[in-house]
């Protein structure tokens, strides 16, 4: 997308002699940020209850949990002949790896585990969810037992083309009393509309003996909320750094976390890495204000915690924001 300095000036307040302050969202301004995204309507203002109570006014959007600047996959290999071009990614170690054919072949070793059966010892076949109802049995925490040592994937086609999610973000962050656990919940949303999430639950994944790869941009399909990612890779640095870089040695701006607060790439355009970061991977610059930066891709982790109170990643378009309300995720 086309997103001009001009804009940023709108985003960002400049105070002598170069210190920048963020004001407070607006409706326009949001829908600038995600000119991307396959947005149902226009963002609309809500009244939203945030995650630590406080009450306040929102900026809500309504997506549909598809990517728009690339085409999602590939996931899971075939066959332990098929390379890094025809499988996604996964975590070991703390790295990002090619989940391709010779990882396959190596899982009882990497994992030091005998009882990985997931490619077929007499003709190399890779074990894969090959369907829908493969996908929807297989991509939880609690995977059927004859899903069990697979290889996980769920195409954008099994999305259902009516699904869409409704995020809802403060327009002006709300500090809270102690940081949030951002575990087994989303943290925020790429410009792309594309729902930046929480740690994948890998032990459980891998506990079953499955590998629900993610393709090279970090992201994977789960039927309920679609297309996320679980990392934050160069698909999202190349798509929007250069857009919303207005320092040329800072992090590019690629998304809006559930606080309001702004998520950049891991490192600077420069590649060296922010400095003073703190649990939550956020800090504060002459530049941006307080922001965070997205976790190493490998680790799991794009956000530590969310350092103030949280608006919504459910509900319905136009439905007034409470971040309080329990709700089972899905």
């Amino acid at each position: 997308m086309s997103f001009h300095k001009a804009t940023l000036a709108t985003v960002f307040a400049i105070t002598a002699p170069v210190a920048v302050a963020a004001e407070p969202l607006t409706v326009e301004i949001v829908k600038d940020l995600f000119a991307d995204a396959q947005l149902v309507s226009d963002p609309v203002e809500v009244d939203c209850t945030l995650s630590g109570g406080a009450e306040t006014t929102c900026i809500q959007i309504t997506v549909v949990p598809k990517p728009t600047t690339y085409e999602a996959g590939p996931w899971c290999p075939t066959h332990v002949d098929d390379g890094p071009e025809d499988a996604g990614i996964w975590f070991y170690d703390g790295e990002v790896v090619d989940a391709d054919g010779a990882f396959f072949s190596k899982l009882a070793l990497l994992y030091d585990d005998e009882n990985w059966q997931i490619v077929d010892p007499e003709t190399g076949d890779i074990r894969y969810t090959a369907t829908q109802e493969a996908c929807d049995a297989a991509a939880r925490p609690d995977v059927a037992e004859e899903y069990q040592n697979s290889c996980v994937q769920c195409l954008i086609d099994y999305i259902d083309p009516e699904l869409t999610v409704t995020y809802s973000f403060p327009v002006e962050p709300v500090a809270s009393d102690t940081p949030a656990d951002i575990r087994r919940t989303s943290v925020g949303v790429a410009f792309n509309g594309i729902r930046i999430d929480g740690p994948a639950p890998v032990d459980a994944i891998l506990g079953a003996y499955t590998i629900a790869a993610f393709d090279d941009c970090g992201g994977h399909v789960n039927l309920p909320v679609g297309y996320h990612y679980h990392a934050v890779t160069d698909c999202l640095v190349e798509t929007h750094a250069d857009d919303h870089s207005h320092d040329d040695d800072h992090a590019g701006i690629i998304g809006l976390a559930l606080d309001g607060h702004f998520i950049t790439t891991h490192l600077n355009a420069n590649g060296s890495t922010p400095e003073g970061l703190d649990e939550c991977y956020g800090h504060t610059s002459d530049e941006l204000g307080y922001h965070y930066h997205a976790g190493k891709p490998g680790t799991n982790q794009i956000l530590g915690c969310l350092t103030a109170q949280a608006g919504c990643a459910r509900g319905e378009e136009g439905e007034a924001c409470d971040a309080t309300a329990r709700r089972p995720r899905p």
